[in-house]
């Protein structure tokens, strides 16, 4: 996970349009059934304490997890502190290189697990260097999301800002999105990355729906400050609005650098729990 704690800040024109529009829903008549948590949040609690650390999070009210690591731990033992917490892991992030070197022992080590989805969290700066490379990439992706749903799996890729911003007149994401296999692969959108490389997350759902089954739920202050959600200037009501456009099942809380890593996760709950929205 080295990767994802490069200082990633896109600085682009467009960055400030992203945020997306003022939002009046008609009426609040939908909730979130279950929400998730992205343990790269906790994780250096994790690392000290790991069944500790997902009891807390259970104790928060979150029900399902996605990893980012096993901290050491033996799928198996992962396992059994799950079912211990009573938390379940859809999701897992994964190296991609992983994915391509032992195909084998990680789909044996998600499957004891439980999780549903292999998500590579990743593209090395050597592997995006042109479209052509994201094109090249794009073909892994479908070789790895057919044999993933060989083995009853699904594979998907998660995105940071870099992707949002224009290569040779073409947007990487759309890239990606076009040259793979809507049945073998699947995205997991990183809301707060998506707006803060300048793009609008309703606009790729409208695009491409059905695409997103996943997302990570971050929210961003007006000049990109991470923060708490319900503490930005994301409007939640219009995401989760159209949720069944986009296709989503599963969200996770996310915040990359939280100075109260259990407090952040307790807000972000306690504001995803009382939220309302139009059942879209």
């Amino acid at each position: 996970m080295t990767a994802r704690r490069e200082v990633l800040r896109t600085l682009c024109a467009t960055a400030a349009a992203a945020v997306l529009p003022p939002w009046r829903p008609a009426s609040g008549a939908d909730r979130l059934k279950k929400i998730g948590v992205q343990l790269y949040t906790v994780r250096d609690a994790l690392k000290a304490d790991f069944d500790g650390t997902l009891r807390k999070v259970a104790a928060i009210g979150y029900e399902e997890v996605e990893f980012a690591g096993y901290m050491g731990r033996t799928p198996a033992q992962v396992k059994a502190s799950l079912k211990e917490a009573r938390l379940r892991a859809p999701a897992a992030h994964l190296a991609l290189e992983a994915l391509e070197d032992d195909w084998t022992a990680t789909v044996e080590a998600a499957q004891t697990v439980g999780h549903e989805y292999l998500i590579v969290a990743w593209i090395d700066a050597d592997r995006r260097a042109s479209i052509d490379d994201y094109k090249r990439v794009a073909e892994v992706f479908n070789r790895l999301g057919r044999q993933a749903r060989a083995v009853g799996l699904r594979f998907g890729y998660h995105n940071h800002a870099f992707e949002m911003t224009p290569m040779d007149g073409q947007v990487p994401y759309d890239v990606l999105l076009q040259n793979t296999d809507a049945d073998d692969v699947c995205f997991e959108m990183d809301l707060y990355w998506t707006v803060d490389g300048g793009q609008n997350p309703l606009a790729y759902f409208a695009r491409y729906p059905g695409r997103f089954p996943l997302v990570h739920v971050k929210d961003r202050t007006a000049n990109g400050q991470m923060v708490d959600v319900g503490a930005g200037t994301i409007e939640w009501e219009a995401i989760f609005a159209h949720r069944k456009e986009a296709g989503i099942r599963h969200e996770f809380v996310e915040h990359d650098e939280p100075a109260d890593p259990f407090g952040s996760l307790a807000a972000s709950y306690a504001y995803l729990r009382a939220l309302r929205f139009p059942n879209g």
